[in-house]
């Protein structure tokens, strides 16, 4: 550490020398951030990391996720392990682990739900997108739960003109079964200005694969005499096991309606209604055995194995979201932006088989054939914001916001696990709800030309209620100790942030902020109690605390010669009250705050352009984390905090020349455990999480004014990994996009 601190001051008083400070850099438009105080500040002024990505890269990377949009940042891990199937990808920033500890908006509205705190995004298409900010660093002091790690926006477009958009595409694997076969995608949207005042957006989206085998049947038995066509592999914690088939391609489809609509009365005053219904579903073709009897025939169980471990089930979501914004100047300068919104997860389900399901349904007994599982959510949320500047120098921006957050699981027993709807009798039931008030204030103090401070807080008042759990037998009675209900409880956290911008010459800036943050339990974490067939109970707890972080970074920019810039931060990390589950007894475990962890790390950046046309960049995150107490699991201290690779790296370049532009991106991510002792490193097998460096490129051509033709290439070097599923390999896509 202490050398590592030397090097950086050593390196920053090399920077200050006098050939550094005579730089000058030309006057061009400031690149505007809003995130990161709330209101409109030049990334440079921002009072943290930042980074926007353009309308401009998203159209030239065209994802066709919008978590793909980010996946080249350095701090930014984004989490999507076999494609568009991955319904357990996740964007994480900054050393802080897990989706649930960092903060994913649209257009200033939640996205984490109030079940887990953990965000779905499939449905969401990247032509939507304005832009996105990313900002890395503790923001609980603007914007409560959830931001331990940072914030990350995405913003919608709201047109100034008349436009349309038509895009249409297909692609599939290089090799046929390696990554997302026959995928199909079509887009369209329509935006325009209407009296100088309306302004619509109306868009919609489809895009579904035939997808491929990503998960395989890896079990522990080896396959009894006589039984060919098995592979000899190990678990990720090394122990041997036997690979004897796959659960057959895993397709996909999903869509999104996105209604937009904004009216200006006058310049300063404004209101905005959005609608929005994503939806997704994924399910399994015909399931694959690689066993054979001394016969040649196909074998599908022996000794404990049962067909059903063939059989994954399908699952799928279904969300609407409302909003409304009103934004007006009261009194002279004082502005006030009121944002109103609504999260309702209709549908959130994924079926489990039980023993008794077969390729071709089930038997009599419904208890035995399998069951669903669905989560209804929704979340209300009111933000209140007031902005005035005061005594010449200072911003002050304060306000205060409400969300109340419902959740109710279900899980009932199928007549045939391929029938989601095929439902009969009650498995088990947990629900509750939270609710959440705050205030927050943030000054900004422009204390020198070159130095400006930003000093904020925010107090959040949490509490739980309503909490009920119900685990029945398989002939509907309530198992021992149900029904439950539970009191409520309740909360509050203070969250301050100091930070300080300095910018000693007009080529560099400086940064340093510390700041605390927190995340509350969820629903799931309170009320999710159930017992497993062999009686053992996995209870929630309804007096956890919320989780808490200090976290403190100190970084510099500095642009170097015409068009050339590089960014260097250092941060750190401290976690308490992390939650865990704890074995109280041997049929008995529960959710309590007893961890604490440390992240500290390195956030490196830097780019060249070339005039408007070539842009060449590398960055890389080095992450250094140890789980430093942890009473449920005390082999776990000194180990690796769980998902979180040690290094990330990103390099590449971009071109845009005339009527051709693409780019080449070659993107690594380290090693990640998924145990708390870290005891699963073994790499190369099923439910691994290996280091992988995958390169990905893309080429488009004006072939007129309003067309554009596209063909890119994902993994181009077929590198062969896990990230716990079977990852895709080499794939194509061509695409055409018509714009008027």
């Amino acid at each position: 550490m202490i050398y590592l601190m030397l090097f950086l001051l050593l390196f920053v008083l090399y920077l200050f020398s006098p050939a550094w400070a005579e730089q000058k850099e030309d006057s061009k438009l400031e690149e505007i951030v809003v995130t990161a105080t709330r209101t409109e500040t030049p990334v440079e002024s921002a009072p943290g990391s930042v980074s926007v990505v353009s309308k401009e890269k998203i159209e030239l990377k065209s994802p066709k996720s919008i978590d793909q949009a980010l996946n080249d940042l350095p701090g930014v891990f984004v989490r999507r392990g076999k494609g568009l199937m991955d319904t357990l990808s996740s964007i994480t920033l900054r050393g802080v682990p897990e989706q649930k500890r960092t903060l994913i908006l649209m257009d200033g509205i939640v996205l984490n739900n109030p079940y887990s705190g953990n965000i779905k995004i499939g449905g969401n298409f990247s032509e939507d997108l304005e832009r996105v900010e990313v900002v890395r660093g503790p923001f609980s002091s603007l914007y409560g739960g959830y931001a331990m790690g940072g914030v990350v926006n995405f913003i919608t477009k709201m047109p100034e003109k008349r436009e349309f958009t038509l895009k249409t595409g297909y692609g599939s694997s290089w090799s046929r079964g390696e990554a997302m076969d026959d995928l199909r995608r079509i887009y369209m949207s329509y935006g325009d200005k209407l009296w100088n005042k309306l302004s619509i957006f109306l868009s919609y989206g489809w895009q579904g694969t035939d997808g491929y085998p990503t998960d395989l049947n890896v079990q522990t038995t080896k396959p009894t005499a006589g039984i060919t066509g098995y592979e000899t592999t190990t678990t990720r914690e090394g122990r041997t096991a036997y690979i004897i088939g796959d659960k057959g391609d895993n397709r996909w489809w999903e869509d999104g309606i996105t209604i937009k609509a904004q009216y200006k009365f006058i310049n300063d005053t404004k209101v905005i209604f959005s609608f929005s219904r994503n939806r997704y579903e994924y399910n399994y073709d015909e399931p694959h055995t690689y066993l054979r009897n001394a016969s040649g025939n196909p074998v599908w169980s022996y000794g404990t194995v049962r067909e059903n471990s063939f059989l994954p089930g399908g699952g799928g979501r279904i969300q609407n979201t409302y909003a409304l914004g009103f934004e007006t100047s009261i009194y002279k300068e004082l502005k006030m932006k009121l944002n109103l919104s609504y999260v309702d997860t209709e549908k959130d389900w994924y079926v489990t088989t039980s023993s008794g399901a077969t390729r071709f349904g089930c038997g009599t007994n419904p208890t035995t054939c399998g069951y669903v599982s669905n989560t209804p959510a929704e979340a209300y949320m009111a933000d209140l914001q007031f902005t005035l500047p005061i005594f010449g120098n200072q911003i002050l921006t304060f306000g205060g916001s409400f969300r109340r957050g419902y959740a109710n699981t279900k899980e009932e027993y199928l007549r045939d696990w391929r029938d989601e709807n095929s439902t009969t009798t009650l498995k088990y039931e947990s629900r509750g709800k939270d609710r959440t008030y705050a205030i927050f204030v943030q000054d900004e103090i422009m204390l020198l030309n070159n130095l400006t401070a930003y000093i904020g807080f925010r107090q959040d008042w949490w509490k739980t209620y309503d909490g009920y759990v119900v685990d029945l037998k398989t002939d509907g009675t309530p198992k021992a100790g149900y029904p439950k209900y539970y009191s409520s409880n309740s909360a509050s956290s203070f969250s301050p942030k100091f930070a300080l911008v300095y910018k000693p010459f007009e080529i560099t800036t400086m940064r340093g902020s510390i700041g605390k943050a927190f995340r509350p339990p969820t629903v799931y974490d309170l009320y999710r109690t159930w017992t497993s067939s062999t009686g053992t109970t996995y209870a929630a707890n309804t007096f956890l605390e919320p989780e808490k972080s200090v976290s403190w970074d100190l970084g510099i920019e500095q642009k170097l010669w015409k068009d050339a810039k590089f960014s260097l931060t250092y941060f750190e990390n401290y976690f308490k009250d992390l939650i865990y589950r704890k074995t109280v007894t041997t049929n008995y475990r529960e959710f309590v705050n007893v961890g604490k962890a440390e992240s500290r790390g390195i956030e490196f950046e830097i780019e060249q352009k070339f005039s408007d046309w070539l842009k060449i960049f590398s960055n890389f995150t080095y992450t250094d984390s140890e789980i430093k107490e942890n009473d449920t699991n005390p082999q776990s201290v000194g180990c690796r905090l769980t998902n979180l690779p040690m290094w990330m790296a990103n390099g590449g370049f971009e071109f845009k020349y005339k009527g051709l532009s693409g780019f080449i991106i070659g993107r690594y991510v380290g090693k990640r455990f998924n145990n708390d002792t870290n005891s699963d490193y073994v790499n190369n097998v099923y439910g691994s999480y290996d280091p992988y460096f995958v390169v990905d490129g893309r080429i488009a051509y004006d072939i007129t004014k309003f067309a554009k033709l596209s063909f890119s290439v994902d993994n181009i070097f077929d590198r062969k990994y896990y990230s716990y599923y079977r990852a895709p390999g080499r794939s194509w896509f061509t695409e055409l996009t018509l714009k008027f």
